[in-house]
């Protein structure tokens, strides 16, 4: 999740917001998922650090957020580590690719942060079992109601102060209506139908730092990316995901077809 930074006022906000490399996402306040119960989930790297999470959604395809991305290094320092439960150990599991191609939404703004989502091809070919599998993405791009519970899982910090996981995290957090999330974030980046927002009343869950990119599952179903937010587990500061609507479908297929 790209991290807004909490602000004595909205200037600050609207500031921090604006600073390069001010990201974050982590799972708080869940728990450790059973290992290699989630074989979709992907570990985004840069130079064999975990930097984000995705989704395989085809042997050589991974869906991620666009923030993601690092525009000077070139591809060859990023890589993704696929049927992983722990990041530091070894585990046979696991599957190794570089990235072939990075391709960003041709709209998406990193001030805005709109239209934050992005394919990553692998230089390979995945080999599907039960550690590794792909995520079906939605059959449409319907909207996902206020008070659905979802899920959301990955490496990130567990808390605010911490590096990230060794483990996958797991954490449950609710949709909330999107005119409410609106008086939430009354500055820039506007809470549009592209998005969710997702958390806890009391700001006891959430995904942050290192978190980024990785799937959010509503009733099973694939909606959501998960997107910025402001700072971390903060009442009222829900989490913002890239909701996977029709226009977003209909770009991924084009792009992997």
């Amino acid at each position: 999740m790209k991290m807004l930074s909490p602000a004595l006022s909205s200037l600050v906000v609207i500031i921090s917001l604006l600073m390069p490399g001010y990201s974050c996402m982590e799972i708080i306040g869940g728990q450790e998922v059973v290992p290699h119960s989630k074989p979709y989930m992907a570990s985004v790297q840069f130079n064999r650090k975990h930097k984000c999470g995705g989704a395989l959604i085809q042997t050589n395809w991974v869906l991620t957020a666009a923030h993601c991305q690092n525009k000077r290094p070139p591809n060859r320092w990023f890589r993704v580590v696929l049927g992983a439960h722990s990041l530091f150990k070894r585990e046979k599991e696991k599957q190794i690719f570089t990235v072939r191609r990075m391709i960003p939404h041709q709209l998406y703004d990193s001030k805005l942060m709109t239209n934050d989502i992005m394919l990553l091809e692998l230089n390979g070919t995945a080999t599907l079992n039960q550690f590794v599998n792909v995520l079906k993405l939605p059959t449409n791009g319907k909207d996902v109601r206020s008070g659905t519970i979802c899920n959301v899982a990955g490496w990130g910090k567990t808390e605010t102060w911490s590096s990230v996981s060794d483990t996958m995290q797991e954490v449950n957090v609710t949709v909330i209506d999107r005119n409410l999330c609106l008086q939430y974030y009354t500055y820039h980046p506007t809470i549009s139908q592209d998005v969710l927002c997702a958390g806890d009343k009391n700001g006891e869950k959430d995904s942050c730092q290192g978190d980024s990119g990785g799937p959010l599952l509503c009733n099973g179903n694939y909606n959501g990316i998960v997107s910025f937010g402001c700072s971390c587990a903060i009442a009222h500061k829900p989490g913002v995901y890239t909701r996977l609507t029709e226009k977003y479908l209909t770009w991924i297929k084009r792009i992997i077809q």
